[in-house]
């Protein structure tokens, strides 16, 4: 009687492990901007491109793209452009200072940019290249790179904007008024307004992403300690996907690294993904979890 019990709880375990086996893996496309641009497909293959280097980027809901374009012979100064999918321009704006590090589309034919330079601000652009709203940004001006990066405006109308070199993320008014700010352990590449009001954290070259409250404490972190084969190199764009999981971007991964890695709210590892692709990917935008488009792009 044992042995027949034991059998059957063998039975029961090879087709329980068999049941796993065969669910289906993740897959996930994306658009990855850095030193190359494109929208890849769940089955890894290239569905779109542009030649040219970005810093940040979205696909928006009609199909079309919204590129911050990194500084080069045709934009100086970086800039910003709103393609088709058959990559027809529908706006473009250059930056005027040093390099433009933020896009997105805040309004019908609005437009915001961040500007880096000796005078660091933000931007909003009508349909026709008009500035119709600057707001300064307090920050270091001796470094203008490791100024700011992915700014983003939020339902409110404050703009969330994280200061690298000065290591805080802060929330300007429309009028430049810090209303909120948050000291972070490392340089803040991405900062995500969530829906419970906490922000998550993309710490760069810390290697490290945490998530406060209101307050600005730190209620939740992950780093390469909490992970199998530390998959994170330079943390910098970020997505909180609707089910609560995590995408974290490692710039500076190389081809067949890990690029892109995704962690789920106990920091278990449930997708990564691997390319050829020399250039390691600076921000990015899930689009999709096995083909089904996400409901929520914009937490990135």
């Amino acid at each position: 009687m044992v042995r027949h019990l034991v059998a059957a709880v063998l039975a029961i375990g090879s087709f329980v492990g068999a049941s796993r086996a065969e669910e289906p893996a993740i897959t996930h496309s994306f658009l990855a901007t850095g030193g190359a641009t494109y929208i890849k497909g769940g089955d890894g293959k290239i569905l779109w491109e542009y030649p040219q280097g970005s810093r940040d980027g979205w696909v928006l809901p009609d199909g079309s793209v919204l590129l911050t374009i990194t500084k080069n012979k045709e934009f100086p100064g970086g800039g910003v452009v709103h393609l088709s999918r058959d990559k027809n321009v529908l706006f473009s704006a250059k930056g005027a200072q040093s390099e433009v590090n933020t896009a997105q589309l805040v309004g019908d034919g609005r437009y915001m940019i961040t500007e880096a330079g000796n005078d660091p601000r933000i931007l909003e652009f009508n349909k026709d290249g008009k500035i119709e709203l600057e707001v300064k940004i307090t920050a270091q001006t001796k470094d203008h790179h490791l100024q700011t990066r992915m700014t983003r405006k939020l339902p409110n109308g404050n703009y969330l904007v994280p200061q690298l070199l000065d290591k805080v993320v802060r929330e300007y008014d429309p009028k430049g008024k810090i209303v909120w700010e948050a000291k972070t352990p490392h340089w803040p590449f991405t900062a995500i307004r969530l829906p419970d009001g906490n922000t998550l954290i993309g710490c760069t070259l810390g290697n490290l992403v945490i998530e406060v409250d209101p307050k600005g404490k730190e209620v939740w972190r992950v780093t390469n300690d909490d992970l199998p084969g530390k998959p994170i190199n330079d943390a910098c764009g970020v997505q909180r996907l609707p089910n609560g999981n995590t995408v974290i971007t490692s710039h500076h991964a190389g081809a067949k690294d890990v690029k892109l890695t995704e962690i789920t709210r106990d920091k278990k590892i449930v997708w990564t993904h691997k390319d050829e692709t020399k250039p390691g990917i600076h921000h990015f935008q899930i689009l999709d979890t096995n083909g089904k488009a996400l409901e929520n792009t914009g937490m990135r």
